[in-house]
């Protein structure tokens, strides 16, 4: 890296500031923080007590999930409710905790009205807000929009393109989702002169596309050393089109077993473990470059209020 490129995170607002530093790892949770292993639809109990626990012991952020429809093959309905109305919920019931949603599937709702909801949970929250992106993996949700599958990829780079222009003073945009010639604005805007964004996955677009255009990389959990060189090159791609660097985060779907030395076992996109296996896991994933980890309880078989307690009180004073 040569002088001129940047050795940390552009600041964006204080959420995205305070989840991610370079060469460090931050822990959040995904709501909802419970079991519902048996279920594909989570009971929301004590939800927002939960967020606020969590908020109390340490974690630096939440996620929220965007699942329009329960799609019983899927077999996960997610946290239930609307993302932008709970955002708007969670804003006035914590104080320092960063909410994110992972993620906002863009090619199904209208470009505007998510700029929208989003300024408005950034300055409800006064800068709280990440937002991550993607285009969707549930291909039974399209025709129930009347919105082809197929052409999600393009869907997705015009609506970005659409909410990146909505921060700015009378836009000036041109594409299928609307026309806009420098006479209308979009209030409220965000705290800072934008939404922190993040792509999942790929969502449908091409590597240097997600590099230049995106606040960070939301990578689902692989083997360390194609994680590692995934990172490696999603950063020199991220240096080469901005010269600066951009933060990863990885979610990971966790069974906190009571044997601290339990040896992990696979789950679906996670692991069955005790805490010192999962301490050396996070230390890793954090000298390969991961910046957050999000951690889902789905499949926990503990006590959640247990869970997160030691969660807290063993791994946050290391990362």
């Amino acid at each position: 890296m040569n002088s001129e490129q940047r050795i940390e995170f552009k600041p964006i607002n204080s959420g995205y500031n305070r989840v991610f530093k370079l060469g460090k790892l931050s822990l959040g949770l995904v709501v909802p923080i419970e079991n519902y292993d048996n279920a594909s639809i989570p009971s929301m109990q004590r939800h927002i007590e939960r967020v606020q626990r969590a908020e109390k012991l340490g974690f630096s952020a939440v996620w929220l999930r965007d699942i329009p429809f329960n799609v019983p093959s899927f077999g996960d309905a997610g946290q239930l409710y609307d993302p932008f109305v709970y955002l708007g919920a969670l804003a006035l019931q914590t104080r320092q905790i960063a909410l994110g949603v992972s993620s906002v599937i863009l090619p199904l709702r209208h470009p505007s009205h998510i700029a929208k909801s989003a300024a408005t949970a950034d300055q409800l929250s006064q800068g709280r807000l990440i937002l991550g992106i993607a285009s969707g993996d549930r291909p039974e949700e399209y025709p129930a929009h009347n919105i082809i599958f197929e052409n999600r990829g393009e869907r997705f780079r015009e609506s970005y393109e659409y909410i990146r222009a909505m921060a700015t003073t009378f836009p000036t945009i041109n594409n299928s989702f609307g026309h806009l010639h420098g006479k209308l604005e979009m209030f409220p805007k965000p705290v800072s002169d934008q939404i922190p964004m993040l792509v999942t996955g790929i969502s449908q677009q091409s590597e240097d596309w997600i590099a230049k255009n995106t606040n960070g990389w939301i990578t689902y959990p692989k083997a360390e050393n194609i994680q590692r060189q995934l990172i490696e090159k999603y950063r020199s791609l991220s240096r080469a089109a901005s010269l600066m660097e951009k933060p990863v985060m990885e979610p990971l779907y966790i069974d906190l077993l009571p044997d601290d030395n339990a040896s992990p076992t696979p789950i679906h996109l996670g692991l069955r473990l005790g805490i010192k296996h999962l301490r050396n896991y996070l230390k890793i994933r954090r000298n390969i470059g991961v910046n957050h980890i999000a951690l889902n309880l789905r499949f926990n078989r503990s006590d959640p209020e247990t869970t997160i307690k030691k969660l807290a009180n063993e791994l946050l004073p290391d990362v």
